[in-house]
């Protein structure tokens, strides 16, 4: 005779918990507020807008790439394409009438750019998770973006501690679309982008679920909310490598020998809180708003199957890489790909081939790490 043991799913929160937590959210954004100023009090609520939003409507960067390389399947690709030109069409005019007060995503194109755009490119797919998505799958109580995430920020410090040299190697001047003239080519570039993703698409996977429009919707109305809030376009690689040199200076390192954190503008934000850092606050608002619709799904986490001690190893390098390399690039698919070609900077364009590129890679290496789960 057998017995066999049937697991129940945790039942949802009820109204009173919810409640609380809601109350809670409303208490810290007010508090943040109170305390360091509305700006941030209502980044902070941007941030947790974004995590609702990616976390909620199950959209993202990574996976969409995924499938599109995978099994042909374009509509999350093209949802990213039509978000992307839904901000552009906003952000151009914002920042050509306050160009004093508001600034776009723009970095110069050269070979360390474009290789760690390949290598970034590669390890989100290792980690199935790019800035955001890893920060949003940890805060959802993924168990291989929670084990990636510190290592990403520590590649995002040294990778920022070593720019100067990589760019060093050889890089062109930056270039910045603007204007209407500016605008129009951003537009038609992403059509074009989107007619080659339906035609090498499979059939009919040009359609895209009614999920990702909302997730379209949203995420572009936070984008240009973030854009007039901070004055500058959303970003996330930043604020995970500032993290870890407040943690670096609180135990006696020495910054100066690095160009980049030995700047004014980044020296100032290493001593100041971090809850006056604008990347920092959308960061930990990704978390903190994933965190909240895993909750109120009923639990925080989910079976990841089995996977052998190599794969944990390949996580934890590919989240040094992850963060080193898009220091390298100038941001990951928020900041150089959404927030670049969004505003004008053709390095955005440039990223996006290079790490298309390394997705490809990426999603071939992953059999082989053993990071294809088994139950």
């Amino acid at each position: 005779m057998s017995t066999t043991t049937t697991t129940l799913p945790p039942s949802p929160p009820g109204f009173m918990s919810r409640s609380l937590v809601l109350a809670g959210v409303a208490i810290l954004i007010l508090g943040l507020a109170m305390a360091a100023g509305p700006r941030y009090g209502a980044l902070l609520a941007i941030g947790m807008g974004f995590g609702l939003a990616l976390e909620g409507f199950r959209f993202g960067f990574t996976g969409p790439w995924r499938r599109m390389i995978l099994h042909r399947d374009a509509s999350g690709l093209l949802a990213q394409l039509i978000c992307i030109a839904i901000v552009a069409m906003f952000a151009f005019p914002m920042i050509a009438n306050n160009g004093a007060e508001i600034k776009g995503a723009h970095a110069p194109i050269g070979l360390a750019m474009i290789g760690g755009a390949f290598v970034f490119g590669a390890s989100m797919q290792i980690v199935m998770g790019c800035g955001s998505g890893t920060l949003v799958n940890a805060g959802s109580g993924n168990a291989v973006a929670a084990l990636a995430l510190p290592f990403f920020a520590i590649g995002s410090f040294g990778g920022a501690y070593h720019l100067t040299w990589w760019t060093s190697l050889g890089s062109l001047p930056v270039i910045a679309l603007s204007g209407t003239s500016g605008l129009a080519i951003t537009l038609v570039g992403l059509a074009a982008i989107a007619l080659v993703a339906i035609w090498l698409g499979a059939k009919d996977s040009w359609r895209i679920p009614r999920r990702y429009w909302l997730a379209v919707a949203a995420l572009a109305g936070l984008a240009i909310l973030h854009l007039a809030v901070a004055g500058q376009p959303w970003g996330v690689v930043y604020g995970l490598g500032l993290w870890v040199a407040k943690g670096a200076v609180a135990l006696g390192a020495d910054l100066s020998g690095s160009p980049f954190w030995s700047a004014p503008g980044n020296a100032e934000r290493v001593v100041s809180s971090v809850l006056t850092d604008v990347t920092s606050l959308t960061d930990f608002g990704l978390i903190f708003g994933a965190a909240l619709v895993a909750w109120w799904r009923a639990g925080l986490g989910s079976p990841i199957g089995f996977y052998p001690l190599r794969a944990w190893v390949s996580v934890i390098i590919a989240g040094l890489f992850l963060g080193y390399s898009s220091r390298l690039a100038f941001g990951c698919n928020i900041g150089a790909f959404f927030s670049g070609i969004g505003t004008g900077s053709a390095h955005g364009w440039v990223w996006f081939v290079a790490a298309f590129a390394g997705s490809w890679v990426g999603i071939k290496l992953r059999p082989l790490l053993g990071l294809e789960a088994r139950s």
